[in-house]
Parts: structure tokens; sequence; C-alpha cells
């Protein structure tokens, strides 16, 4: 799972190793997004762990329950009416420039014909 928040960019995924530990890996491309998300909604992040022969540089891992938890309160807690606005209030103008550059190229989903045949009919998720 991707989550693009006010306060980073991560990447959420079930690895191997985190099977039968009840954990998730949380993945960031820099260091401090994973500082923000610890100091902010997941004190019990464990340590950072930096690689330069990985694709997500930095990853942590924390209990699955506890990022459910970081997730809710992230909704509790969202008081902003424009997203970007509240990047560039939170990480600065650059980060809310490049994220508008995301929000450019997923535009794409939304009036590109060749995206609406793709949708799953049911509703549910991909695996």
């Amino acid at each position: 799972m991707w989550l693009i928040t006010p306060t980073g960019f991560y990447s959420i995924v079930e690895k191997p190793t985190d099977r039968g530990k009840e954990t998730l890996t949380i993945r960031a491309r820099v260091r401090s997004d994973l500082l923000a998300l610890k100091r902010a909604y997941c004190p019990s992040l464990g340590r950072i762990r930096e690689s330069d022969d990985t694709d997500y540089r930095f990853r942590a891992t924390a209990k699955r329950a506890d990022v459910a938890r970081a997730l809710a309160q992230m909704i509790e807690v969202l008081g902003y009416s424009n997203f970007k606005s509240e990047v560039a209030i939170q990480q600065g103008v650059d980060r809310a420039h490049l994220y508008h550059d995301v929000w450019d190229v997923l535009h794409r989903l939304q009036d590109d014909p060749v995206f609406e045949a793709s949708r799953p009919a049911s509703g549910k998720g991909v695996r």
C-alpha cells in the first residue's frame, strides 16, 4: 500500500519476515518520513534500517495493530481542506510540488478511457 500523507510517503507491505510476527514493514525514500511517522503517529516503530541495495532506502517494522492505529489517528486529526497546501505547510513547497507531479500522473486514471475498462467489477482490491 502506498500512503502519501502530509508527514511523508510510505510503502507499507507484509514481507515474508513479517509473517507470523503480526508486523508490517514500512518503507520510505527518506529517513525523515519514517522519523515523522514515529514521532506523530507510531511511537512503536522499530529501528530504521538503511540499504542502498533495496528499492526503498529506509525501512522499519511495527506491529500491524500499531500501524492500523496510526492510520486511524491520521484520519481522526485530519483538518485540512487541501492536501497539497497542507504538505507545503508541513514539509515545504518542494515536497508539495513533487506530490503535485504524482497527482498529475494519477489524474490520467480519471481521464483516460483505457483505465475505465481495467477497474475490478467487484470493488475488492487486487492481490
